[in-house]
């Protein structure tokens, strides 16, 4: 699945590009996980403000509006002047003057809701329980321990689930917590402000080195401009259980979470 690094990817890979677009038609395919919210034609004659992002959605703010767009579990968006004619797996196609934004979804778990405004009842059901962002300055340690230190679930259940903050996915929850040296099934309410601390820095650092190298492409990852991703070739823990560990030499070792793979190293995460 498209995580936040891969999300912001594949924003920066476009937004310049389509920013001040006038929208000429939008074609739909096959129906999406939720409806568009207005007629397709109603788009047409509005311009594409900016693109930003806020954890793993994309937002168009048009002259009037905005467009939600969610990856997935396997969608990637293409931003072209030419495009061949959508396929099967091609379910959304905003044709402007400056390109084709298109929506490619095997599985059509994606989305693109149109919302007037993100005071919407529609916006704030899908933005309004998101954590914090943690590549803004709004991420706060002290804040952050405050938050863990009310959930008894353990630290990499809580980092999955987004709502103390956002976008630390499977890949990147495994990795930040070998960095941070602790191990994933630690109860996030025993976290001391130290160690929380050290979570903090390496969510920062294995986001930020995440999104400079062009997201992870595990199987079919792209940004809108066709590029892979590679920061999975420098993982120090997921995808490599059974194999020894970079630091120290130790065999990774793999667990269920849940219905997620949790990676960790015993002796550099010992507790």
């Amino acid at each position: 699945m498209p995580e936040l690094p891969e999300v912001e990817v594949t924003r920066r890979s476009f937004a310049d590009r389509i920013a001040g677009a006038r929208i000429e038609t939008v074609h739909m395919g096959k129906p999406l996980r939720w409806p568009l919210g207005c007629l397709p034609q109603q788009l047409s004659g509005r311009r594409v403000r900016a693109v930003a992002r806020r954890g793993k959605y994309l937002l168009l703010h048009l002259d009037t509006g905005c467009l939600l767009l969610h990856l997935g579990m396997s969608g990637s968006l293409q931003f072209d002047t030419r495009l061949p004619p959508p396929g099967p797996h091609d379910h959304f196609d905003l044709t402007t003057d400056r390109g084709v934004l298109r929506l490619h979804d095997p599985r059509r778990f994606g989305a693109v809701v149109h919302v007037p405004s993100l005071d919407d009842p529609r916006a704030v059901r899908l933005l309004g329980g998101l954590g914090c962002e943690p590549l803004e300055a709004g991420f706060d340690p002290a804040q952050f321990h405050q938050s863990l230190r009310q959930r008894r679930a353990c630290i990499k259940q809580v980092l999955l689930a987004g709502d103390v903050v956002v976008g630390v996915g499977n890949i990147y929850a495994s990795e930040s917590l070998f960095l941070a040296g602790i191990r994933p099934t630690v109860r996030a309410d025993r976290l001391s402000l130290p160690r929380v601390t050290r979570l903090h820095a390496a969510i920062v650092d294995v986001l930020s080195r995440a999104v400079a190298l062009g997201g992870s492409t595990l199987r079919d990852f792209s940004n809108a401009e066709g590029q892979a991703g590679y920061f999975q070739l420098d993982a120090m823990v997921y995808g490599r259980a059974g194999q020894p560990c970079r630091r120290c030499g130790t065999p990774i070792r793999l667990l269920r979470q849940g219905q997620r793979s949790s990676f960790f190293c015993p002796v550099c995460q010992k507790r």
